[in-house]
């Protein structure tokens, strides 16, 4: 077996994992191009088998286990993907697999999971406390234990991403790929940097659980206290210390991104592209925005699309009401007939859409004096509501802003 994150090893992790991969070729992105003032493409990962690149480094590391190892049953931690990575790896190699996952883990990847094979423990709150069950279990036990980051054979396979972006866009400026644990971003940069040494590769971490970046300032992998972020999957709170030297060697910068934005960037690729990418998959779109607008070849690596339908409702709703697409005013009233119509008439005359209407006549004692009228409305964005508001101002009502609730 060749040594790990050699130019030899991604090529014969590439020819493993493509056993079992599917092709998901580069998409170029209109929409993100004329935004940001680079030629931006898409690799959706979140179209790969088991809905996530960690198939790859799972599959990769399996295949270089012998029949011992693998008799003994394999155990591994995971918030999710890479759980499915080694689930469907153990199954096809005919392996007993055992999973931990934390609590917190949404239902559909727990679920999944399951079906491709894997028993399911479910421990802690995060990943890093279901990942101290899995190494008890695993020494209690017998079992063979997978990282699913902190481990330079599975980063080999993960950097089989990079090896695809390179074979289809040989001239690419900039690689963005998500931060996590660290094994997608040392498998990436190692790579490209073998392979080309211009090409930049620049990390990015939710601003909630920015463990590289922490690492990175003490010269070592330090633990955060807590991680805080809507993208799950990169809710670590320490880096990986055998991955580490890699990811400082090879990445050129690291960025953060605040959950707020990876509501918005899930609009952005539901409504241009169609996909439906989980949050810590949509940190390099977020993070399109905040490179220079150079005219650059840059990719941005979709890590992942398993996301629990709650979830996703939850964000598109946030979503809708920060681009100002939904928002409620409240107007107080002369409780007298034909004042509701008046109001909804106004709406109406703008093109506004009414979704939701409370009329609370207990809001004054007098009510005579005024009633309130709370009225949710569907509009086209920032502009379009500001003219619904002046309208309202200049039709004699007195509306303020008020929090939307769905």
């Amino acid at each position: 077996m060749a040594e790990m994150l050699t130019l030899e090893a991604f090529e014969e992790a590439s020819e493993k994992v493509r056993e079992v991969t599917l092709e998901t070729k580069l998409v170029e992105s209109p929409h993100f191009s004329a935004q940001t003032g680079n030629r931006v493409w898409l690799k959706p990962e979140n179209m790969q088998r088991t809905g996530a690149y960690k198939v790859r480094g799972a599959y990769y590391k399996i295949s270089t286990l012998s029949p011992d190892e693998l008799g003994r049953g394999i155990i591994t931690a995971s918030a999710g993907n890479h759980a499915q990575g080694v689930a469907f790896a153990a199954t096809r190699a005919g392996a007993r697999s055992v999973v931990v996952m934390p609590e917190t883990t949404p239902l559909i990847k727990v679920e999944r999971t399951k079906h491709y094979g894997a028993e399911v423990v479910l421990h802690g709150d995060v990943y890093d406390e279901a990942c101290d069950h899995a190494l008890e279990l695993a020494e209690r036990e017998g079992y063979t234990f997978i990282h699913p980051f902190n481990d330079p054979c599975v980063s080999t396979g993960q950097g089989t991403i990079a090896m695809e972006v390179v074979q289809e866009l040989p001239l690419v400026d900039t690689i963005l790929v998500p931060v996590g644990g660290g094994g997608l971003a040392c498998g990436v940069a190692t790579f490209a940097k073998l392979y080309n040494p211009k090409i930049r590769v620049i990390g990015v971490e939710p601003e909630g659980a920015p463990s590289l970046t922490a690492a990175l300032e003490a010269g070592h992998p330090v633990k955060l206290p807590s991680a805080n972020t809507i993208a799950d999957g990169t809710a670590v709170l320490e880096v990986g210390d055998k991955v580490f030297p890699y990811l400082r060697d090879n990445l050129d910068d690291i960025m953060t991104v605040p959950d707020d934005e990876l509501v918005v960037a899930f609009l952005d690729m539901v409504e241009n592209h169609k996909m439906i990418v989980e949050n810590s998959g949509l940190l390099t779109v977020a993070a399109l925005k905040h490179l220079p607008a150079e005219n650059k070849r840059v990719v941005s690596i979709l890590s992942g699309g398993n996301m629990d339908v709650i979830t996703m409702s939850s964000v598109v709703q946030h979503g809708l009401i920060m681009r100002d697409r939904i928002f409620t005013v409240s107007v107080l009233l002369p409780d007298r007939p034909g004042m509701l119509v008046r109001v909804a008439q106004v709406i109406a005359e703008q093109n506004g859409n009414v979704i939701k209407l409370e009329h609370n006549q207990f809001v004054s004692t007098n009510r005579n004096a005024a009633v309130e009228l709370r009225v949710t409305i569907e509009a086209f964005g920032t502009d379009h509501k500001e003219q619904i508001f002046d309208a309202l101002k200049d039709a004699g009502f007195t509306p303020t802003l008020a929090q939307t609730s769905l």
